[in-house]
């Protein structure tokens, strides 16, 4: 139910203007509206029904379709032919119950609701009387000037969840609400002027079925059989989907004993069992669309059928399995005839010629002849049609977008001379469906498609499955770009980078240096020594935040890195003239000592980063000397290293107070998370620089403690 409503379309004449409202209502379903509410307080009974006569015909069954209030003009409707699905009634419209008795216990009937006390009302009737509740106005809007006060997104969160049925957003909804009400939990938005009003109604309905599904990837089920060699039906369908950026589920048709070189043998599950697995993912999954292959009788043929008719997902493509490739046709000519009706279900078919054969009646035996048939399918269903000229003996690879017009968009390529070309149907029409659901149009979505086909039959060979046709390398394209390597979050990388250190911290606490400073120890002439070449490092190092400062993304991150060069000459420097130049201050005789190659090689190092431009791998060999640093004061201070440490009357004790300086301990950690959160976010080669000049750097800090 809940996908049906996604998004609900309420006409208004005057805002459809010289368009007219069965026009706007056939580009906004072929958009993604999910259901249509003709609205039209004017219109007589007579006129209404009328109406939804002629939107009958241009939905399609494509949408579901209810009026407004007008219960006999649905039952004048209906006696026409016409298929209108139930009726959406006010708080003052005629009866629920009434309206149930009437039009059955298969029809859609929602309630508007606007109170408390219209949803205990909904409760008190018996189970099923309501489908859904209308919840609004959301904003203030010009369409319903009589409205009641505006709830916003809150207010309407408060109503759905205390509806004991799914709640509709309607009234002023705009595009920049959809993702808000969708998780203030609602089962759909109604949009009225939004759309009718639109220029362009198709790319506006697509609009808003892309905020709708927000960054989910797009639930494409695959309705197919499966190959137990894993190249074509479901397991080729489910590949394509993931490769595509779909979340992909399956409701299987037949199984197969077969492989790379041939079918062995065929299991029909019952149509019973096929329903029951149809039903079960739609009770609990929105389906964004299907994909059909290989239906296997006409009973299972017309299952499908029936349970497209009550549920409509947004795309639905048909490949229609009908012809073996030894020319053998797969289907009786009850079971052709149920495909040809099923057919008027989808929104895209996806036959080869041997299939496009069958369904146009008549042989095809050229391009010309494809692009003929494809026309007249398309203007048989309603369907567009791809007609694939794969088979033909051209150098090149035609394709077109067909429908009942003509030629919509042609697609060629070189051939690609492969073996491994088994399921290369199964896994285009499903890479169609995703792209589709994905929010492309359907030339856009057949373009895409045939580029990530064409990439995996170009690296089909390399797979090596089989002694037959074999398959095609779905995911060719995602391992090359993306590699194998799972990708971490910043608090893994943190975890990694800073176990890679272990070594490292446990040669510094080892070092002389280190457990003198800690004792007071230490002679003053080599403490002095140290300071000096520290000095030459810091006025480099300066310069290299100073650097990621400039190359920074952020306006924070640029402040962070500025503020720290900053803290390392007025800080830092300061302290280390008021042991090295204490008369002068920090002055040239604070730089005199000559470097010493320990200094210089880690000077070089960062440099060397610097002058890359890369600022992730700039700030990942700046990060050692915040976080080795820090590392060593807390636990000087913590006595690791001896009581001394700790005493006021340390001969460094100044010094050691600098490593525990809680400011520098908040620097560091900011530090940490600007690194890996950037580590996080590169590729595994970048990630790999990084930790690589981190390394090296770190290497370098453990070499600075040992001069």
């Amino acid at each position: 139910m809940n996908a049906a409503l996604s998004l609900y379309l309420v006409t208004d004449a005057a805002a459809c203007g010289d368009r007219g409202v069965i026009d706007t209502v056939r580009e906004a379903v072929a958009g993604g509206v999910t259901i249509v509410q003709l609205r039209d307080k004017h219109a007589t009974d007579a006129e209404s029904a009328d109406l939804l006569v002629e939107l009958s015909a241009a939905i399609d069954g494509r949408a579901m379709l209810v009026v407004n209030d007008r219960l006999d003009a649905v039952q004048q409707a209906r006696a026409r032919g016409a298929r209108v699905d139930g009726v959406h009634l006010g708080q003052s419209d005629a009866a629920v119950q009434r309206a149930r008795e009437l039009l059955g216990p298969d029809a859609l009937i929602g309630l508007t609701a606007n109170t408390p006390a219209h949803l205990d009302a909904v409760r008190a009737l018996p189970a099923g009387t309501v489908d859904y509740v209308g919840v609004g106005v959301i904003r203030p809007t010009s369409t319903k000037p009589d409205h009641p006060p505006a709830l916003g997104i809150d207010g309407f969160a408060a109503l759905a969840a205390a509806s004991p049925v799914p709640a509709v957003a309607i009234g002023g909804v705009g595009i920049t609400d959809v993702a808000e009400l969708r998780d203030a939990g609602a089962a759909g938005v109604a949009v009225v002027s939004a759309l009718c009003a639109a220029e362009d109604p198709r790319a506006t309905a697509r609009d808003f079925r892309r905020q709708w599904r927000g960054q989910r990837p797009p639930r494409v089920l695959s309705i197919a059989g499966s190959d137990a060699s894993g190249g074509a039906g479901i397991q080729a369908d489910l590949k394509s989907i993931a490769a595509n950026g779909g979340y992909g589920m399956t409701a299987i048709t037949a199984l197969t004993a077969q492989n790379t070189q041939g079918v062995r043998d065929v299991h029909v599950p019952s149509a019973e069992f096929l329903r029951a697995q149809l039903d079960a993912i739609a009770d609990d999954i929105e389906i964004d669309a299907v994909k059909i292959g290989m239906l296997a009788n006409a009973d299972i043929i017309r299952t499908v059928g029936e349970w497209l008719t009550q549920h409509r997902p947004g795309t639905v493509v048909l490949d229609p399995v009908m012809v073996a490739t030894s020319g053998d046709r797969l289907l009786d000519a009850d079971a052709e005839q149920a495909l040809l009706d099923l057919a008027s279900h989808a929104d895209l078919l996806t036959p080869n010629l041997s299939e496009l054969a069958v369904l146009a009646g008549h042989p095809v035996q050229s391009w010309g002849d494809a692009l003929t048939a494809a026309q007249e399918i398309a203007a048989r269903t309603g369907a567009l049609v791809l007609a694939k000229g794969g088979h033909l003996a051209f150098a090149e690879a035609p394709d077109a977008l067909v429908g009942r017009d003509g030629v919509i968009a042609e697609y060629t390529a070189e051939r690609i001379e492969t073996t491994s070309t088994h399921g290369t149907g199964c896994s285009l029409s499903s890479a169609l469906a995703t792209a589709h659901a994905r929010g492309m149009d359907w030339p856009q979505a057949v373009h895409s498609s045939r580029q990530w086909l064409r990439e995996s039959l170009r690296a089909a060979g390399a797979l090596e499955v089989g002694r037959g046709s074999g398959p095609i390398s779905h995911f060719a394209g995602l391992w090359k770009r993306g590699g194998l390597a799972t990708r971490p979050i910043a608090a893994d990388v943190r975890v990694d980078w800073w176990n890679s250190t272990a070594s490292v911290r446990r040669d510094i606490d080892a070092l002389p240096f280190i457990r003198a400073l800690a004792d007071g120890t230490l002679e003053r002439e080599r403490f002095l020594s140290y300071l000096a070449q520290d000095a030459l490092y810091l006025r480099e190092y300066a310069r290299v935040m100073a650097e990621a400062a400039r190359l920074a993304p952020t306006a924070a991150e640029q402040a962070f890195w500025a503020q720290s060069a900053q803290g390392a000459i007025a800080g830092e420097l300061e302290l280390h003239a008021s042991w090295l130049t204490p008369s002068t201050g920090i002055s040239a005789d604070t730089f005199a000592a000559e470097p010493s190659a320990v200094a210089t090689a880690y000077l070089d190092h960062l440099r060397a980063a610097a002058f890359t431009g890369d600022y992730a791998v700039l700030i990942a060999a700046v990060l050692p000397c915040f976080w080795l640093y820090t590392d060593l004061g807390v636990r000087l201070h913590a006595g690791e290293f001896g009581a001394h440490a700790l005493d006021p009357d340390h001969p460094f004790a100044s010094w050691l107070a600098t490593y525990a300086d809680p400011a520098f301990a908040i620097a560091t950690e900011q530090a940490i998370e600007y690194v890996t959160a950037a580590a996080a976010v590169a590729d595994e080669a970048r990630r790999e620089r990084m930790h690589r000049a981190f390394a090296v750097a770190a290497e370098h800090e453990r070499a600075f403690f040992d001069l």
